[in-house]
């Protein structure tokens, strides 16, 4: 499945950039435009599946060009948040008459930004959110945390599943360590490369004590990934 297209219209860089790679870290494909005329360009050439949109823009601000956006049939009904320093009730109650699905003022938390993006696209489409994963004859379900092999339940504990969960959505991609410990332990100093070897080591276990052989590979000096050659037993 293709990653979530998030157009971002952002006239400073420093946010534009934090936010792209906070949305690159939780798969999400980030498009970038530092103002309304870049971004109306961008929707004429891409599919865009939600839009983080600045209220002061250089040029058209944020408002004018959300009209813009719910007067267009090609593009009404893309959901839109507004990110903003604009606070007052006043400004929020402009926003969504104007037609904004969200509201988030600045200065804001990385993690609740992702939040309200799955919570939107979960509403608008859900088809990105998955309930079940499948590789080979393994089933993972994210909603219930639960794991089956041959519809079999597969026990394992928090942060295993959570690993576990990761790799299959990034099937075909090493995850460095880094990454690991970005996207399970939102980037913990403390956490090492020998805690994340130690759940890798408990993973691979728990799978090939229910058959399921070669279950991680492990890239020398780059990281591990989902195995393509699983042996199901």
């Amino acid at each position: 499945m293709n990653k979530p297209n998030i157009l971002i219209v952002e006239d400073e860089e420093s946010i534009l950039e934090m936010i792209a790679l906070n949305l690159h870290h939780n798969n999400f494909q980030p498009l970038r435009a530092i103002n309304a005329e870049i971004a109306e360009s961008f929707l004429k050439k891409n599919e865009v599946d939600l839009i983080l949109l600045d209220w002061m823009l250089p040029g058209m601000d944020g408002i004018d060009f959300l009209k813009r956006i719910r007067t267009n049939s090609n593009t009404n009904e893309i959901p839109v948040m507004m990110l903003t320093a604009k606070n007052e009730e006043s400004n929020k109650i402009e926003g969504f008459d104007v037609g904004a699905d969200d509201y988030l003022a600045k200065p804001f938390s990385q993690k609740e930004l992702i939040a309200r993006i799955k919570a939107i696209l979960r509403r608008k489409k859900p088809d990105f959110f998955p309930k079940q994963i499948k590789h080979g004859n393994l089933q993972v379900h994210p909603d219930s945390h639960e794991v089956f092999h041959q519809s079999k339940f597969i026990k394992l504990g928090p942060t295993e599943f959570k690993l576990l969960y990761l790799l299959c959505m990034n099937k075909n991609r090493v995850l460095s360590r880094e990454i690991i410990v970005d996207k399970i332990w939102n980037n913990e100093s403390e956490i090492d490369a020998r805690t994340i070897d130690v759940h890798v080591k408990r993973l691979r276990s728990t799978l090939k004590s229910h058959g399921i052989e070669n279950s991680i590979e492990t890239i020398r000096g780059a990281g591990y990934k989902l195995s393509d050659e699983i042996n199901f037993e």
